[in-house]
Order: C-alpha cells, then sequence, then structure tokens
C-alpha cells in the first residue's frame, strides 16, 4: 500500500485525533519513564520521538509507537539504567540496540514467528506486568519508601509498616485515582487523566509546601526539545539480554496491533513492516534521549476511536508533544509524584486480563502450569530474564504438543472396500501384511512417541511383512530414520521385513546420503505417485507376493 501521509479530505479529522493523542501522551510519558525509574521527560521523550517517527516507517497507518507497560518495567530491571554511574548513556544505547534488533527482525520478514508464542505465556506475562505496575507506585503512592529483594517482598515491607505511610501523600493518589475514574464518564473522557492530574497536584499546596513530593524533587524536567545523544559501546555488552527481551516484547505487543487494526483500505498490515518502523523509531527515540517505544494498542485504539483517517494522526501528535515540552516543560515539575502513581495504578489495574487468564484455564493443564510459570517468573525475577524463559517455555510447549500428536494407526484394505482403520496390534503377527499409517509430524522429539506405538517384533514374527505409509510425511529427521533402521533390523532378524509406501522426495532423498535405503532394501521402498494410495497397493500387493512364495518355498 502506498504511504500517504496528509491528506487534504481527511486532514480535520486527523488533526482532531492526533490533539487528542498527543494531549493524553504528555502524563501518559511522563508516568511511563516514572514506572522505568529514569527521569520521566525521558519517557516523555520517547513518546514523541516514537509516535512521529514511527508514523514514517510502519506498514500500519494507525499504530502509535510509544513506551509501553511492560517495556518499561524492563527497563526499570536492568542495573545499569537504575544504580549505574551514568544512567542516562546506558538507557539511550538501549533504545538504540532494542531498535537495531527490531529492524533487523523486520528486515528478515521475521513478523510470522509471533504466531509460535503461545497465549498462556503472554496472559501470564501481561498480567503479571499489570501487578507490577501496581505494586510498583505503593512507595510513591503512600508516602513509604518500602525495602526489599523484589516488589512483592516490598510490598509486604509495606503492609508490615502501615503506621508510617504519608496521609497527605496517599490523600492526593486516590484523589487522582477517583477524579481519573469520574472524569472518564463525562465529556472529558480521556482528557480527563490531564485534569485530575493537575487538579491533585493544585491540591499540594493546601497540604504544606513540603508535605508531598513533587516531580521537580526527584528530576530535572528542563523546558526543550531533546539534542542528539550517541550510544555507549562500552555499555553494549551488558545490554544483550535487556535489549533481546525488549525486542521480544515490542514486537509481541506489536503484533497485536497489527492482526486487530485494518488500514483504511481494509487489508491488515505485514508485520515485518511493522517491525522495521517499530525499529526506526527506536533507534531516532535513543538518538534524541527518549526510552524504548514500541506499538501501543491503547495509544493506537485511542487514535482510531478519536477519528483519525491516516499516518497523519500520530505525526500531528508528535508535534503537539512537542509543542507542550517547549511551552509547558517548567510546569511538569509541578506535578505530584502520587499523582502520577495514581495514574500507573490505574492503568494497572486495566492492563489485567481476567477474561483471558478464564480462558486458558479452560484449555487443560498444560497451558495452566505455563502460564503460571510464566506469571510467576515476572513477578519474582529480573522480567527481561522472564521474557526469555517465557520464550523457551513457548518453545517446549511446542515441541511437547507436536511430540504427542503422533499417533499411529493400523489399516485394513479388502477386495473393494475402503481402508478400515483401528488401533494397531500389540504383536506383528506371523505371515500377515501389517499396513501402519502414522499421523502428525514425525520429528525428533516424536520419534520416541511413534517407536512406542509400533507393534513388537517377537520371537513369534516370522515371515511378515510391516508396510509403513508415509504419504504427506514431507520432512523426517535423523533420529526417526534410526527408529525405522532399528526396526527393519528387528523384523529382517525374524525373517521378515519393513516396506515403507508413498515415501516423498524430500524424504527419500536423504534415505538414499545416509545408506538407510540399502537397510532397508531399496526394493521395498515405493515412492509416492501423483495417483493416492497407488504405491501403498503396490507395497501391499508386493508384501502379499513375498509372503506367498515364502509358504511355497515350504520356509513357512
Amino acid at each position: 500500500m502506498k504511504r500517504q501521509f496528509i491528506n487534504r479530505h481527511t486532514l480535520r479529522e486527523d488533526l482532531t485525533a492526533g490533539l487528542v493523542l498527543g494531549i493524553q501522551s504528555i502524563p501518559d510519558g511522563l508516568a511511563n519513564g516514572l514506572l522505568a525509574l529514569i527521569n520521566p521527560i525521558y519517557g516523555l521523550y520517547g513518546y514523541m520521538v516514537g509516535t512521529f517517527t514511527g508514523a514514517f516507517f510502519t506498514s500500519s497507518a494507525f499504530m502509535s509507537i510509544q513506551a509501553t507497560s511492560a517495556m518499561a518495567l524492563v527497563v526499570a530491571s536492568v542495573p545499569q539504567i537504575t544504580r549505574g554511574p551514568d544512567p542516562n548513556a546506558p538507557l539511550f544505547t538501549l533504545a538504540i540496540l532494542t531498535g537495531v534488533f527490531m529492524l533487523v527482525a523486520g528486515l528478515l520478514k521475521l513478523g510470522s514467528l509471533v504466531r509460535f508464542v503461545p497465549n498462556a505465556v503472554m496472559t501470564g506475562f501481561v498480567n503479571a506486568v499489570a501487578i507490577l505496575i501496581i505494586l510498583g507506585q505503593l512507595d510513591d503512592l503512600t508516602g513509604y519508601s518500602s525495602t526489599g529483594a523484589n516488589r512483592i517482598a516490598r510490598t509486604w515491607d509495606l503492609l508490615r509498616n502501615l503506621d508510617q505511610v504519608h496521609l497527605p501523600t496517599l490523600m492526593v493518589g486516590l484523589l487522582t485515582i477517583i477524579l481519573i475514574l469520574t472524569l472518564e464518564k463525562t465529556s472529558l473522557k480521556s482528557l480527563g487523566m490531564i485534569v485530575a492530574l493537575v487538579v491533585a497536584s493544585l491540591v499540594v499546596p493546601l497540604l504544606g509546601a513540603d508535605a508531598v513530593e513533587l516531580v521537580r524533587d526527584v528530576a530535572y524536567i528542563p523546558g526543550s526539545l531533546p539534542r542528539p545523544m550517541w550510544p555507549s559501546l562500552a555499555a553494549i555488552p551488558g545490554l544483550l539480554i535487556p535489549a533481546l527481551a525488549l525486542t521480544f516484547v515490542g514486537l509481541m505487543q506489536g503484533a497485536g496491533i497489527t492482526q486487530s487494526i485494518p488500514n483504511p483500505d481494509g487489508r491488515y498490515p505485514d508485520a515485518s513492516g511493522d517491525f522495521v518502523g517499530q525499529g526506526v523509531a527506536n533507534i531516532v527515540s535513543g538518538l534524541f534521549q527518549g526510552t524504548t517505544v514500541a506499538g501501543s494498542l491503547s495509544a493506537t485504539a485511542l487514535v482510531v476511536s478519536a477519528g483519525a483517517r491516516s499516518r497523519f494522526a500520530n505525526i500531528f501528535a508528535g508535534l503537539v508533544m512537542a509543542v507542550a515540552i517547549l511551552l509547558f516543560g517548567r510546569f511538569v515539575g509541578a506535578l505530584a509524584m502520587p499523582a502520577l502513581a495514581g495514574l500507573l495504578i490505574v492503568v494497572g489495574f486495566r492492563t489485567l486480563k481476567p477474561q483471558r487468564i478464564a480462558m486458558v484455564w479452560q484449555t487443560g493443564s498444560v497451558q495452566q502450569a505455563v502460564m503460571a510459570l510464566t506469571f510467576l517468573a515476572a513477578l519474582f525475577i529480573p522480567l527481561q530474564y522472564a521474557v526469555l524463559l517465557g520464550v523457551a517455555l513457548a518453545v517446549m510447549l511446542y515441541v511437547f504438543q507436536q511430540s504427542n500428536k503422533v499417533t499411529v494407526k493400523a489399516w485394513e484394505i479388502g477386495p473393494g472396500q475402503y481402508p478400515v482403520e483401528k488401533a494397531p496390534p500389540a504383536l506383528v503377527p506371523a505371515g500377515q501384511v501389517t499396513i501402519l499409517m502414522p499421523y502428525g509430524s514425525l520429528f525428533y522429539a516424536a520419534a520416541p512417541v511413534f517407536s512406542a506405538q509400533l507393534p513388537e517384533v517377537t520371537d513369534a514374527t516370522r515371515h511378515a511383512a510391516v508396510i509403513l505409509a508415509l504419504r504427506g510425511q514431507t520432512e523426517v529427521g535423523s533420529t526417526f530414520l534410526n527408529v525405522l533402521v532399528r526396526y527393519a533390523e528387528q523384523l529382517h532378524g525374524q525373517a521378515s521385513k519393513l516396506m515403507l509406501a508413498g515415501v516423498e522426495p524430500s524424504v527419500l532423498n536423504p534415505m538414499e546420503r545416509t545408506g538407510i535405503l540399502r537397510v532397508i532394501g531399496r526394493e521395498n521402498v515405493f515412492p509416492a505417485s501423483e495417483g493416492v494410495g497407488e504405491a501403498l497397493l503396490q507395497a501391499v500387493e508386493a508384501a502379499e507376493q513375498w509372503i506367498a512364495r515364502q509358504r511355497e518355498d515350504g520356509v513357512a
């Protein structure tokens, strides 16, 4: 689809949608920076640069590229950023490195790979992120500085010391939550979030000048646009794992937008193209003092619901944020920290997905276990490792599920009749033809499952022919081929034979190269042909003739 950056016929709708998104993104960007344990202005810079730049490069016309809560929590778990002597350089380098990974993924057309991540993994991860968002704001909400190895431990410390909660701080935070929930039901809608922050912050002087912590008390807020910053090459080795984790999280979140929100022409965007856009946005964000960004489903949904008709809505939203920083940057420092904490708590509760939990819970014990393990890992270990653990669980889940889907059925073919399918015999019957039909992928993990279902070869097995129908099996691994060799040798030891029918060229060629064909016998292999079932019938006829010869020779 040709990318049109401005359309005079839709300009009014795009300007309105961009204004709504731009204004709403100001407090959201600051809060996201706070969630990442960085200077809040860097969160806002990421929002501004990501939204503006991404609109030029994504395949999606509506994708809003901003810092997300999940990515903020990953950033917050990176020691070089939260506890290093110079946190800024690693922060910006991390964004650039993440962008490079995303860009490479897009250029290599890896968009289709996101479908291999099970819903159970993402459900566990997303809901853990929601809990971490809520728990992570309790210090700023209550004015109590908790201690502990992780957020669960710090929350327990807070509960044990409720008598040390600072009531004015708590009042400002609760007031913010009440105002957000109330004002969003009025005509203000999403703009009620901004009004709530301002009103709650204006209450602070009434409680005493030093009673409640403000943004300017914890971070320097410049009233200017960011200047270019070069990455720190020395920080790259320690940022590789966090960058990979951020890449995975960001791409998964972006893929959710790609698959759910079509372009103006009705067609769905290309996931790999959106990867490219997210990658470029991260690189530019890091160069201009912004945090890591990705496709934001909430921001994209907001700009679409506000009436966006083209990608210019996101471009204009970025310009709105730039103007706000220039004109009102000095007022940002006057926002109350518990007000921002209240905002993030609302975001955290809205991030919870109980419906998805219930759906996964109904799909079986394996899915339940994967979801629970991902959830617990995200709560108790650094989030970047929890993400990688989720990926590993996804791979293991896929292998486990596919390996256990392999089944072996026995076929009986009568004259002029359709094949009758039944369970395979426990033992290979002597002097008979046994047809076996495997279902499922015969890859390495499935080979032992397949082998266990084969009829057993015993001393009573004499002059039997076992035909294995392989039509439709286009790829088999060396593990499966070794199973065939062992089974063929067992049958040969009992004066019996293994025959293969419907063998595809992609299976026949490696069998020939590895010498397995000589073990089984070239005359016992019947290649697949255009006629469905033709090779199988040829194998059955050959097997029956061989058994008949054994009887005629008086060996039976």
